[in-house]
């Protein structure tokens, strides 16, 4: 049995964990302080640490902890990272806590982004998809084009619907007003929201999140559909070409209050 566990950092941030009740890995942990606190607190060695794009905030932490616990870590191939981090690249795999995780290729967030998932994590799938997938969003396009993205966002739209979604930040109810602005009469997004906001109001987290939830309420898994093009439409000139109308519904979303 694996125990899954979002660790909390600086304002939203979300370090994932993921323990057998012996050893842990964690992805992300752009501070080291609430990881060590965690791992004390559970009584568990550090076995791993997994990254997916370099940003502070997601790498912050990882020197500290790679030379507290001597842990091994890997990142993306092609980004800059700290000193001794392993380097994987899509296609490639990393084998953690007896689980196969696949890389997978997903720029557009940052130039070399990558996602982990592994296909059976207890009878269900698993995706660490860092800056890449957000609960109804996705990342900002700091390095990568809206064709890079869309493509990232293809591949990861292509796994199975039960994969658990392993965001990295707390952005789900700003990301769903904006995904009402663009779908109004969606049921299914009502209905989340309604669910994440009364989470919020509980103190718990929004995720992890689902493939299928997402491609029935996320914008940017829907680009395609008529009704979220209908909307885009009268924000100005749509796009010919799906990168196209995806950039300009990302650039909606960068303006949007």
């Amino acid at each position: 049995m694996h125990i899954l566990h979002p660790i909390a950092a600086f304002t939203d941030n979300y370090i994932w964990a993921l323990h057998d009740g012996t050893q842990a890995f964690v992805v992300d942990p752009g501070d080291a302080a609430p990881v060590t606190a965690w791992l004390q607190a559970q009584g568990l060695a550090l076995a791993g640490i997994l990254i997916t794009h370099h940003h502070a905030d997601h790498t912050g932490g990882v020197a500290e902890l790679m030379a507290s616990t001597r842990a091994p870590a890997w990142g993306p191939a092609y980004e800059t990272l700290p000193d001794g981090v392993q380097r994987l690249s899509g296609g490639e795999q990393v084998t953690l806590l007896d689980l196969t995780f696949d890389v997978i290729d997903v720029p557009g967030h940052t130039a070399g982004h990558i996602a982990y998932f592994c296909p059976d994590v207890d009878g269900k799938p698993l995706l660490f998809c860092g800056d890449t997938l957000f609960s109804g969003g996705c990342g900002r396009l700091f390095e990568g084009t809206p064709a890079q993205m869309l493509a990232s966002l293809d591949r990861l739209a292509a796994l199975p619907g039960p994969t658990r979604v392993c965001c990295t930040h707390e952005y789900t109810l700003a990301n769903l007003r904006f995904a009402q602005a663009v779908e109004p009469h969606n049921e299914a997004l009502a209905q989340y929201h309604r669910w994440c906001q009364a989470e919020r109001d509980a103190g718990r987290p929004t995720l992890p999140s689902h493939l299928d939830r997402e491609r029935a309420i996320n914008p940017f898994l829907r680009s395609r559909e008529p009704s979220v093009r209908s909307a885009l439409s009268q924000q100005g000139p749509l796009p010919a070409d799906d990168a196209g109308v995806f950039g300009a519904l990302r650039a909606w979303k960068d303006r949007f209050r």
